[in-house]
Parts: C-alpha cells; sequence; structure tokens
C-alpha cells in the first residue's frame, strides 16, 4: 500500500541498491529512520540548524543512575515532540543495560497518519570516568 505522506528519502546510512542507485527509505522506514537521526545527532552538530538534534550528548559523562535515567527520557521526548512531527510519542523508558556505561532508551510510538503503532531501542552509551 503506498503511503507517500509519510515521506521517502534516502536510506540512513546513505548506500547503493542492487540497482546501483541510491537506497531509499520508504514510509514507516523513513519515520524510524528519522528517530535515530534525532538522537544520534547532537544540538549544534548540524550547520543551519542548531536546534536540531537531541541533548542526551549534554549527559555523556553523568553517571548511570535514575536521575542521569530520567534526565535521558525528558531529553528524548522532546527532541521528538520538537522534530518528528509524523509520531506520537506514547512512552519514553530508560533502563541500564548488561554494562554499567549503557542505557537503553526504548521509545513506544505510534504514526499519527497512520495510527500503526512501533518501538524502538537505542542504545545511549555514557563514557566510564577515569577517576
Amino acid at each position: 500500500m503506498s503511503k507517500p505522506f509519510l515521506g521517502v528519502g534516502w536510506a540512513f546510512p546513505p548506500g547503493l541498491d542492487a540497482q546501483g542507485f541510491l537506497s531509499r527509505a520508504e514510509y514507516e522506514e523513513s519515520v524510524r529512520q528519522s528517530i535515530w537521526i534525532i538522537l544520534g545527532t547532537a544540538k549544534g552538530e548540524r550547520v543551519m540548524r542548531p536546534d536540531f538534534g537531541c541533548g542526551i550528548y549534554d549527559l555523556v559523562f553523568e553517571v548511570n543512575n535514575a536521575s542521569t535515567a530520567g534526565k535521558v527520557a525528558q531529553t528524548v521526548r522532546q527532541a521528538l515532540l520538537l522534530l518528528e512531527p509524523r509520531i506520537q510519542v506514547l512512552d519514553v523508558a530508560v533502563r541500564p543495560a548488561n554494562s554499567s556505561e549503557v542505557l537503553l532508551i526504548d521509545i513506544d510510538y505510534q504514526v499519527r497518519a497512520t495510527n500503526t503503532m512501533f518501538n524502538l531501542v537505542y542504545p545511549f552509551y555514557l563514557e566510564r570516568s577515569t577517576a
């Protein structure tokens, strides 16, 4: 089923398909990749778009505890609400991974145009302190 209202664009990361053309991300996959791009971009990193990105990278040297998890969840929620209008953020939960330097960000979202629900898990790596 064609869903052009969700968008079609270059896949991320850019690459070539089997015919040698640029790979494309279509519809729900385009939305999923957009979320990854938002979360993977630090605020101020993009030229001419200083507001684009997620502020979680300001927290990279924080201690892995409940307070940091709450800050990460709030920052992710704000970034997605501001930068991805095609989705409704249902829930953002942050939990520690097996490693003490990794937080897993669970994002439940609904594509507004189709009411389809998805879940995405984004790993966020904290820097290990040398002290």
